[in-house]
């Protein structure tokens, strides 16, 4: 695939993506890790998209969980992204599907990356205590909100992209929970952000 309009990493970076892209549109054809209809658009809809998220972590973090992490979308992506930026970062994605799950380890071990898989629902798994956790596309937030914070470490920091309902997502969360967020604009949908929440806790 011809990347069109690369994305700000360095060459080594960008070759790994793109082996990971590779591996993805193969993968596609037989599972669906994401929606066929995309892939033509697969670098601006998700691998950019994703590569955003990464923008946002803090320097500190040394455990990444990614939840319900289906094409790896932004786990992976964002593990690519450590080698290089935060090689002490280990990850860790959770996917209940078996089938994604085992995209997910050959990604792993074919790119070589610090990640591991669980093959279970997120709300099953051990609590992590993640420096930073992510979901994309997993829930609207009064209901991933239970999940993050099962697996957040106290002073971590949640990353959350979030489509056109953002504002409405986060007034229903607070209904329930309280946290400082921070919202950016997405860099790929004009009507998106990426939510940044720290000090999650209960009512």
């Amino acid at each position: 695939m011809v990347v069109q309009d690369q994305p700000n990493v360095s060459r080594e970076t960008l070759a790994t993506l793109e082996r990971y892209a590779a591996l993805l549109e193969k993968w596609n054809a037989r599972i669906n890790l994401v929606a066929p209809s995309t892939i033509p658009d697969l670098w601006e809809r998700h691998i950019r998209d994703s590569l955003q998220v990464f923008d946002h972590a803090p320097q500190h973090a040394r455990l990444w969980a990614d939840l319900g992490s289906g094409g790896g979308l932004p786990g992976v992506v964002c593990a690519i992204a450590a080698q290089e930026k935060l090689p002490e970062c280990r990850f860790v994605l959770i996917e209940s599907d078996k089938r994604k799950a085992a995209f997910l380890m050959t990604a792993i071990r074919e790119l070589g990356l610090s990640a591991d898989v669980i093959a279970q629902r997120v709300e099953q798994v051990d609590a992590l205590g993640a420096d930073v956790v992510s979901a994309r596309a997993l829930a609207p937030l009064p209901q991933l909100l239970p999940l993050v914070a099962r697996h957040l470490a106290e002073n971590g920091v949640a990353l959350l992209p979030k489509g056109k309902t953002h504002a409405e997502e986060l007034a229903a969360a607070r209904a329930e929970w309280q946290f400082d967020a921070a919202s950016h604009q997405s860099k790929t949908n004009a009507s998106a952000r990426i939510l940044i929440l720290k000090g999650l806790t209960r009512g």
